[in-house]
Parts: C-alpha cells; structure tokens; sequence
C-alpha cells in the first residue's frame, strides 16, 4: 500500500473509532453534536488532504509511520494522549446520555465549532511549514533532519501541539461538556509532559536547534511558556 492510501485508511479509521465512541457513550444516533464533530473532522482531514499532499507528500508518508522509530517513552506518552482525546468524546457521550448538569451555553458550543477549524489550521500551518512533522519523537536523519523556522516555528517551538491542544479544548466545548474538560485537562498535561521532553530530546541531538530555540524563546503559547 502506498503512504497516501496507508495514511488516508488510517485517518479514516480513526474518524470511524471517534463516531462509534460517541454514539456508544451517548447511547443514541440522535445527537446532532456528535455529528457536527465527526463531519467537521472528516471536512477538515479533507481540506487538508488537498493542501498538503500535492505540495508536501514527504509529510504524508513520514506520518503513515505511524509509531515506527519512536524514542521508547513517546511510546507511552502518545498511547496515553490517545487515551485522553478518546475520553473527552465518551464523557461528553455520556453527559449527553444522562443529561448532567450544567448545560452548555450555545455560545460556548459555537466557540468550540471555531477553535476546533483554529487549531486544526495551526496543525496543518505547521505541516506546512515543517517537512519533518511526524507523528511521533524522532531524528529523522536518513532525510537529513534540521531545525525549522518558518511559519508558525517563528511564534513557538512547537505549534503542532499548540493547534491539538486548542482543537480538542474546541471538541469538548463543541459536544455541549463542561465534565469532558477534565479530561482535556489530562490532554493537556500529557502535552505539556510531550513537548518537554520532545524540546531536551532535540536540544540534544537535532541539527540548529539550540541557536534556534534562543532566537524563539516560547514552546507552545507566546509570551506565557
């Protein structure tokens, strides 16, 4: 199988995981929410699909690895962020199921809609601008792997995990939860733990980075850290 065809299966799986996990949470089709989450991320996986593949296939194929060639605790650091992006949607699920209070304001799940499409533009900003950007921690230098610069690298070091994090804030907000920000507030802990790490790890071994990580002092929110 390709790297276009691996990646696009994979991504549709995991669209295909994240519908089932709503509607087993939620314990009905009838959630217009839910719905609105999955068409968006599929819109958005397609929007992007057209703005990376013709102009960057490297990026395509370096994350249609998949888990290859992960440092041995990013392992574990992405199985648990996984665990946690899961869990926003089935406690948001289950809110829906049982009705919890508090309910969302309708304001708040339309900020959600607009931080989900923001976050998700980060992500694809830095795709864009990095032809290194994987899925996992690693040095990748059988393609001769350097420090990059440009684009959103000029804010923060890392916006790839600035845009995840604000998209999944956007998912709990979008599915109607105030419960599922706790575990978007685990996210973000595992996020926090990830770029640390990721940011030694590359100080460490990455070509350029060190007088690139002086020039550009923030890792994921300007001005704050």
């Amino acid at each position: 199988m390709s790297p276009l065809l691996r990646r696009a299966a994979q991504l549709l799986m995991l669209a295909l995981v994240q519908a089932l996990v709503l509607v087993a949470s939620a314990g009905t089709l009838r959630w217009v929410a839910a719905w609105l989450y999955v068409g968006l991320y599929v819109g958005l996986i397609a929007l992007a699909s057209v703005l990376i593949v013709p102009r960057h296939p490297e990026v395509v194929e370096e994350r249609s690895r998949g888990r290859a060639g992960a440092v041995d605790w990013d392992r574990r650091v992405t199985t648990a962020l996984g665990v946690a992006s899961m869990s926003i949607l089935a406690v948001a699920g289950v809110q829906h199921r049982w009705g919890w209070p508090p309910p969302m304001p309708t304001w708040l799940v339309a900020l959600g809609a607009v931080l989900l499409v923001c976050g998700y533009a980060v992500v694809v900003a830095a795709m864009a601008a990095n032809p290194f950007f994987a899925q996992v921690v690693r040095i990748q230098t059988e393609r001769g792997h350097l420090a990059m610069t440009g684009g959103p690298y000029r804010l923060v070091r890392h916006p790839g995990y600035a845009g995840m994090t604000l998209s999944a804030l956007g998912s709990a907000l979008l599915l109607g939860s105030v419960w599922a920000l706790l575990p978007w507030a685990c996210y973000v802990a595992l996020v926090l733990v990830r770029t640390t790490l990721e940011d030694r790890l590359l100080t460490e071994q990455l070509p350029g980075y060190v007088p690139y990580r002086q020039r550009t002092r923030y890792r994921l929110v300007p001005g704050l850290w």
